[in-house]
């Protein structure tokens, strides 16, 4: 890389570091770093470029998908649903070895698939599940981590909010995503829970048993109460799979569909409307101020041509395709340490995609694999949004949520390098998908 180019990386990189660490919005930070980019090494007009960056961004279409996801997870959270899976839960799980720590990993599997958050999944699984785990006396540290791990799930298994991110900005169909999102989600469901049970095989005590028993008349009367959930999922992914509707249109379904279920439970009126309303705007609002913020930071960095030269640089470097993503890993966990999952993935992927299409990897396998990153990022302090979530629900310090949740960290890494040993686990789905179309 040349000298003046490695001195604008660093002025540019530099500055959003400070701005970071001064506390600013990263959405204003990504914006105050192109700015002053643009201004200082640039000749173009910085105010024009800005303007026309943001509208080049918000204009697509499929950013309407965003906030109606949103939509239906804030209404799912306040619909009911969750305490229904639970009591349909619990007759399955409870003789399992590990018990009802099974229940925050298929908790939050099934919510996931019609939540797209994060955070919504931890959150409205964790505020059931903690207090039950805690009145059974459970052990504490696998009740917290088994959730933080699971809890991240809400972005690989679709609808995700990520994957659309992803999608929109890496130019291939959200469809397809989704549909890449399964296998990886259901693998990473499972190591979980196969860790879980080992640990039920070797210390029992961390799940006390209860003295309650079910008939498998109680079992199947129970699965009436995942109905809503099922009925969901196929709403939103049958619908999109089956070629009925686009992502957003399934969107739209699945907001209706989380309506009448929140009106059945009586959990709908107009203060938790509003509330519902409020709490999307505000999450869309924030989401998209970090994804206009990125898309002008990138435009800028393109201007000057910073991510060519970085491509070039590693590119010089002769690394094999598999060194390639250890080291994208890498800045993806050190990155995971400082910023939100939005931002990391909107911040590299101008830089990340070209190199990793060039050293011939599947773009749509790169946005599985950076989603697994991303999914990291969110149990590592100091800004892991799960570990914010889970103490908020019990008051516990962050780092001591952190070191609980440190076996499921290296599960996902597992899981990671399980992907990309054997990319099909990702790719298997989508190819079926185009040889039915």
């Amino acid at each position: 890389m040349e000298a003046n180019l490695m001195f604008m990386s660093l002025v540019v990189f530099g500055v959003l570091f400070l701005c970071l660490a001064a506390g600013i919005w990263v959405g204003f930070a990504l914006f105050i770093v192109g700015f002053i980019g643009l201004t200082v090494f640039g000749t173009l007009p910085a105010g024009n470029n800005m303007a026309s960056s943001v509208w080049s961004t918000i204009e697509k279409w499929e950013y309407v998908a965003l906030p109606l996801f949103i939509l239906m997870g804030e209404i799912l959270y306040r619909s009911g649903i969750s305490e229904k899976l639970f009591k349909a839960l619990v007759p399955w799980l409870y003789r399992l070895p590990g018990g009802l720590l099974l229940m925050n990993i298929v908790s939050c599997t099934l919510f996931a698939a019609v939540s797209g958050s994060s955070a919504a999944t931890t959150a409205t699984v964790g505020r059931i599940t903690l207090a039950e785990f805690d009145k059974l006396g459970y052990d504490r540290s696998l009740s917290m981590g088994s959730l933080a791990g699971a809890g991240t799930l809400g972005f690989l298994i679709p609808p995700s909010l990520i994957m659309i991110i992803y999608a929109i900005l890496a130019e291939v169909s959200i469809g397809k995503m989704f549909m890449a999102g399964i296998l990886p989600g259901l693998l990473l469901a499972g190591i979980y829970s196969s860790y879980i049970i080992y640990r039920g095989i070797r210390n029992p005590e961390i799940a006390p048993q209860t003295q309650d028993s079910y008939s498998w008349a109680d079992r199947l009367m129970g699965l009436k109460d995942l109905a809503p959930t099922l009925v969901l999922i196929l709403m939103v992914l049958g619908s999109i799979y089956g070629g009925y509707a686009t992502p957003t249109e399934a969107a739209a379904l699945g907001v209706f569909g989380a309506f009448v279920f929140a009106v059945i439970n009586r959990q709908m009126n107009t203060k938790i409307a509003f509330e519902c309303l409020m709490g999307a705007i505000k999450t869309n609002a924030m989401i998209m101020l970090i994804v206009v913020g990125a898309g002008f930071l990138s435009r800028v960095m393109g201007f000057l041509g910073i991510p060519a030269a970085i491509t070039l640089a590693i590119s010089e470097m002769n690394l094999s395709p598999y060194m390639l993503m250890l080291l994208l890993g890498g800045v993806y966990l050190v990155l995971g340490c400082l910023l939100d999952g939005f931002s990391i993935v909107v911040m590299t992927l101008p830089i990340a995609l070209p190199m990793v299409t060039a050293a011939g990897f599947d773009p749509i396998w790169f946005g599985i694999y950076l989603i697994l990153m991303v999914e990291v990022s969110q149990i590592t302090p100091p800004v892991g949004f799960n570990l914010f979530v889970i103490q908020g629900l019990t008051g516990e310090p962050i780092m001591k949520i952190a070191r609980y949740a440190l076996p499921f960290f290296f599960l996902m890494l597992l899981t990671t390098a399980i992907l990309t040993i054997f990319p099909e686990i990702a790719l298997y789905l989508p190819k079926l998908m185009a040889a039915a179309n």
